[in-house]
């Protein structure tokens, strides 16, 4: 990957690129840099990043500990109970758990107008009785979701106590979050409470999720889930052969589905399309009574979410007809289409203040900033237009999403400074 970075008239312009092409360079305007320069040099500030130095430890313990709290999708509480314990013992004005599961530690404001989040997720892919248990193997950690997302929740905590120790003070509110229901069907289910009708009125977010230091998402990237199920009378291979086959309709309706949707993201705004699980039946000479598939669509354009609804449902459609019309004997086939996860997308501009912070403090943490797209819990207020981004965890892992994850903490200290100067910058210091 080629890294050009220049300086014209005071201003950084990055043409960095990470994943795919960006159009656009990166520029700071002078006004953030010199915000994050001068409170950068604050004596408080300075022994805050000392101090979350002198903390490296505990930060791994907690790491490792919290690591080892099995937290499958909608199984979250025991880790959170922990996780509030955490915080409590770091000295916040107070911590709760909200309706949903969500942990939240309250810092107050000397004036409180506005309240700013940092968040991390609860929540692994993995279910329960998955192995936890932390191997150390030289300086590399390996374990399910010792990166994703458990590393975010040492940093959230760190942050907290470093900022609690050190005596700063924000003029706004601030949140420690550790939020559930970001993986998988969760459908960001935690966050979105955060920001219904129920919610603490937050002004500004900042996620820790995905990847090394220098991480600034702006850009959700929406996705659709379904669940597609196919259903008919069932019965004996030979004696009831003949009988309309859900799986025989689901094959085809697979077919014609990733027929048409190669199509259709073969070109425009990049669009994917993926079909993640596939079951029914009981027996090998049986013919299923149901068959059923889980899919997943992705799009940097909302509309054509839409579109590639429409040809699942076509395909849908004309697979179970087809089946239906060559049947032998027997009812037809019925199927049905559940829209079982909505992440919500959207863009913040470069010259949001926030994301202008957070450009402007990973430039000064010496990294070079990359403005990505993703699917994380920022999706939600960024589709309401609320201030939003995504910054990475630092040090160097792999494998997320594995049984083989692993993580080294390759100067992970300065993604946890990062994270307390964006936090700093965006709630003001007293």
């Amino acid at each position: 990957m080629r890294i050009d970075i220049f300086l014209i008239a005071g201003i950084i312009v990055s043409t960095a690129k990470l994943g795919q092409a960006q159009s656009e360079p990166i520029v700071i305007e002078k006004l953030y840099q010199r915000e994050i320069k001068q409170l950068a040099g604050k004596k408080k500030i300075r022994e805050a990043f000392k101090l979350i130095e002198e903390l490296e430890d505990m930060t791994q313990a907690t790491h490792i500990e919290l690591t080892e709290i099995e937290a499958p999708p909608f199984e979250e509480d025991t880790r959170a109970v922990a996780f509030k314990t955490f915080l409590a013992r770091a000295g916040v004005d107070s911590v709760w758990i909200d309706e949903v599961g969500n942990v939240i530690g309250l810092l107050k404001g000397s004036i409180g107008k506005r309240t700013v989040a940092l968040d991390a997720h609860l929540d692994t892919v993995f279910p329960r009785g998955t192995d936890v248990k932390v191997k150390m193997r030289g300086d590399t950690l390996f374990a399910p979701g010792i990166g994703d997302d458990t590393r975010g929740l040492s940093m959230v905590h760190t942050v907290a106590k470093a900022m609690i120790r050190g005596h700063i003070r924000t003029r706004d509110n601030l949140l420690f979050i550790a939020t559930v229901g970001e993986e998988g069907l969760g459908d960001l289910r935690g966050v979105k409470h955060l920001f219904g009708d129920q919610g603490p009125s937050i002004s500004s977010w900042i996620s820790i999720d995905g990847g090394r230091i220098g991480r600034v998402n702006t850009k959700g990237l929406g996705s659709y889930r379904y669940r597609v199920s196919i259903a008919g009378p069932g019965g004996h291979s030979w004696g009831a052969f003949g009988l309309a086959n859900p799986h025989h309709a689901l094959g085809r309706a697979i077919d014609l589905f990733v027929e048409q949707a190669d199509k259709f993201t073969n070109s425009g705004p990049r669009t994917s399309y993926n079909i993640g699980r596939i079951g029914g039946g009981t027996s090998i000479n049986s013919i299923p009574f149901e068959s059923w598939m889980e899919v997943d669509v992705r799009s940097e354009q909302p509309a054509r979410l839409d579109s590639m609804e429409v040809l699942l449902k076509s395909a849908v459609q004309s697979a179970v007809k087809y089946q239906n019309d060559i049947k032998r004997l027997g009812k037809d086939l019925e199927f049905k289409i559940e829209k079982i996860g909505s992440r919500p997308s959207g863009e913040l501009p470069n010259s949001l203040p926030l994301v202008q912070r957070a450009l402007g403090a990973t430039a000064f943490m010496g990294t070079v900033p990359k403005l990505t797209r993703g699917s994380t819990n920022a999706n939600t207020p960024i589709s309401l237009g609320i201030p939003a981004v995504t910054i990475g965890r630092g040090g160097v892992g792999a494998n997320g999403h594995s049984l083989e994850e692993w993580w080294i903490n390759r100067e992970g200290h300065k993604a946890i400074q990062l994270a307390l100067l964006l936090l700093v910058a965006e709630a003001g210091l007293e």
